[in-house]
Formats: C-alpha cells, sequence, structure tokens
C-alpha cells in the first residue's frame, strides 16, 4: 500500500522545484537570435545577475552547469603551475579544487571537516605564513550542499584583506545565491559563480560567473584561457559571443522569468522565508535526535546551513531505507548521503521556490517514515516546525 500519487515532490538539493511560470515561460517557439529582443533579454540578464551577485563587476553566462562555471573560474584568471589554497568544508571546495589540480594547478587543501565550517582565522594564519605570496587565488563555497555548512565569506574575505595578502578570492554560491545574502563588492570577493538549478529556480544547463576588476586585471595575463570559456571572447559586440555560440534561448526566458520572481518578493524577503523554512527544519530534526540515532551533521548550530539540512543517522539504521519508503511510499524524494556521508545521512533541502507546506508536508513525510520503519526518534518534530513557525510568522 501506497500514498503517493500524482507529482512527486522534490525535497533533493538540486534541481530543485520549478516553478509552473518558470516551467511555462520556456513554451514557446523558438525565436531569431539575432534580434534586438534577444540583444535586450541578454543585457538584462547580465545585468540582473550582476545584482545578484551584489557586484558592480561583469557578469558572465556559461550554457553549462556548476562544474562548468567551475572552469570558467579556473582558466579564466589562473595559469599552468599557479597555486591556490581550496577551504575544506566538506566535498564541493575540494572538487572545485581537484578540477584545477586536472588542469595543472598547484592545489593545497587548508583541511577541515565534514562537521565545521571553515574557521576566517586558520586562513588568515596561513596567508600569514605565506610570505612570498605563492598562492595566487582562495577557493571557497558559501555552502556545502553535502554537509550542510555554511561558511561565513564576510568573515573569511575580512581575514584575507586583514593580512594584506593579494591572493584572489573566489566563491562558489551554487548553494546559496537567490537565498541568503551574498555581498560579492563588500565582502572582498574577486570572482563568484553560480548554476541555475538551485535557488535560482531554473532548469539546469546554465553556469554565471562574476568578476571584479581587479580579477579582470589578472586575467589578461592567465595561461589557462581557452576559446570557450575566455571572458574577453564574450565581450565581442556580435550577441552570439555573448554565449560562445548559439544562445540557450528557452533556458533563458526561464531564468528571466525566475529573477523577475525574486525580485518582485523582495530579495530580503527571499532570505527572510529560507531562514524561517530552515530553522523550521532545524526545530524539527533537534526533537528527532532526542532519539539518540539521528543528529545534524554540523556540529555547531551558526554553521547549519539555511538552504540544505544534512541528517546524520546512526549505523544500527539505514537511511537509504528511510530514503527509499519516503520516496516510493509517499512520493517525497530526500537527499541521500554523499562522499564521506554515503549511507550515514540523508539530507532535506529547503531552497528556491520553497514554502511552509512544502517543508512541512516534507518533515511529515520523514516523521512517518521514521515510524513506519521503527527508527528511534523524538516525538513531534513536525509540532516544533509547527509550533516555530505559528509564533514566527504573525498575523
Amino acid at each position: 500500500m501506497v500514498v503517493r500519487a500524482g507529482r512527486e515532490f522534490l525535497a533533493i538539493p538540486g534541481p530543485t522545484t520549478m516553478p509552473d511560470e518558470v516551467l511555462q515561460a520556456m513554451h514557446r517557439p523558438a525565436m531569431d537570435i539575432y534580434s534586438e529582443q534577444m540583444v535586450q533579454l541578454t543585457d538584462g540578464l547580465l545585468r540582473d545577475l550582476s545584482r545578484l551577485f551584489a557586484t558592480k563587476g561583469q557578469s558572465y553566462i556559461y550554457i553549462a552547469n556548476g562544474h562548468g562555471a567551475w572552469e570558467a573560474v579556473i582558466s579564466n584568471v589562473l595559469s599552468r603551475g599557479d597555486k591556490i589554497l581550496v577551504l575544506e568544508s566538506g566535498r564541493f571546495a575540494v572538487g572545485w579544487g581537484n578540477a584545477a589540480a586536472a588542469m595543472g594547478v598547484d592545489v593545497e587543501v587548508l583541511k577541515g571537516d565534514w562537521r565545521h565550517a571553515v574557521k576566517p582565522a586558520a586562513v588568515e594564519a596561513r596567508l600569514r605564513q605565506d610570505k612570498e605570496h605563492r598562492i595566487k587565488a582562495i577557493l571557497a563555497v558559501q555552502v556545502d550542499t553535502a554537509s550542510g555548512a555554511f561558511n561565513d565569506i564576510e568573515a573569511i574575505g575580512k581575514g584575507i584583506k586583514s593580512t594584506g595578502h593579494p591572493a584572489l578570492f573566489l566563491v562558489d554560491t551554487v548553494a546559496s545565491l537567490g537565498c541568503m545574502p551574498f555581498e560579492m563588492d563588500a565582502w572582498g570577493i574577486d570572482v563568484a559563480m553560480c548554476g541555475s538549478q538551485k535557488g535560482l529556480m531554473t532548469p539546469p544547463g546554465l553556469g554565471f560567473c562574476a568578476a571584479n576588476a581587479r580579477a579582470l586585471k589578472v586575467h589578461k595575463t592567465a595561461g589557462l584561457r581557452t576559446p570557450y570559456w575566455d571572458c574577453t571572447e564574450r565581450e565581442g559586440t556580435e550577441h552570439y559571443r555573448k554565449y560562445g555560440g548559439t544562445a540557450p534561448i528557452h533556458l533563458l526566458f526561464a531564468l528571466r522569468q525566475a529573477i523577475d520572481m525574486l525580485f518582485a518578493e523582495g530579495l530580503e524577503n527571499t532570505f527572510r522565508r529560507h531562514w524561517l523554512l530552515a530553522e523550521a527544519v532545524r526545530r524539527a530534526v533537534a526533537i528527532w535526535a532526542e532519539g539518540q540515532v539521528l543528529a545534524f551533521n554540523i556540529a555547531e548550530a551558526n554553521e547549519r546551513s539555511d538552504t540544505v539540512t544534512t541528517v546524520v543517522m546512526a549505523s544500527s539504521h539505514d537511511p537509504l531505507a528511510l530514503q527509499r519508503y519516503c520516496k516510493e511510499k509517499c512520493g517525497v524524494v530526500l537527499g541521500v548521503g554523499i562522499g564521506e556521508l554515503t549511507g550515514q545521512a540523508f539530507r532535506i533541502a529547503h531552497m528556491g521556490h520553497v514554502n511552509a507546506p512544502m517543508i512541512l508536508g516534507t518533515l511529515s513525510v520523514i516523521e512517518v517514515g521514521l515510524r513506519a520503519l521503527g527508527i528511534p526518534h523524538g516525538r513531534s518534530g513536525v509540532e516544533a516546525a509547527i509550533d516555530f513557525l505559528g509564533e514566527s510568522v504573525t498575523a
């Protein structure tokens, strides 16, 4: 017996649920890619991407996922043999560093772990040791979707600035842009990148980068530049060069609609909505953890992200069984543990096109699964989430 029917609900951290308005925006015939309408669409998107990144710098659109945007950043500001410092807080900054290593970059990982965010003081201390300024760039993620860690990019940026070190600061915002505050210029970030399929509520397939004047100056002598990723190649007067070829028309219309929805809500309201829903999830998990089987992966409360919560499970129980139950019996798809947490965790996404019924429904299905599978847990986690929202979202 199952209680699922109709549309499956994605509670995974990307691709996230897309609004109907975004899906409808793509339902149109192909258009003339040389038309003035196409030029205006591109110009508006590039301007508004810079607004989302909070930068006066230049933004670029790539027909690629986040991994492609990683490569775009690396190739535009680094040369073979350059040394970079990767800030570990889970899987994804290290993954970005691995991509750089495969391209011939000398990669040093500032060791962290999967239970804690990056410590700004540790970054500052390492840079002060680099008297010869061999480190050319620092790589970090704002949110690691594997561990659930939130890194204080503002504090890391202040630490870098305090050392006077000239390394570029490169930040991955794939799991945070459009969901949490991000201030590229104010926080001293030289290059930021993102993908379309998470907080930006658009199908996978678009990657974004933004670069400030300092990064573009370094770009002029970067030795890893290649024709497709090269941002200089995208500065030509011919419109097609903005995309390195044919524009991804339908994805662009989807993105236009998604960004319009974010601006209509207001970014501050969007950030507040994400925090409220994330905190509701955390209230539920905290109650479930009383059963001594479930626990937050991220140890410190202030280091847990507002876009994804990673929940670890004692080895005596199988998180994959819970994931299968929720999907097959109830139609809710949870994220599985990945990397070091494979077979040890599940993940609850709360990013992008999410609201109270989506989150409370997801939490309720998880609690049903915990009961059905006999997994010990504190009761009334969902009630704790409801109580929190009832107290916080006032009439």
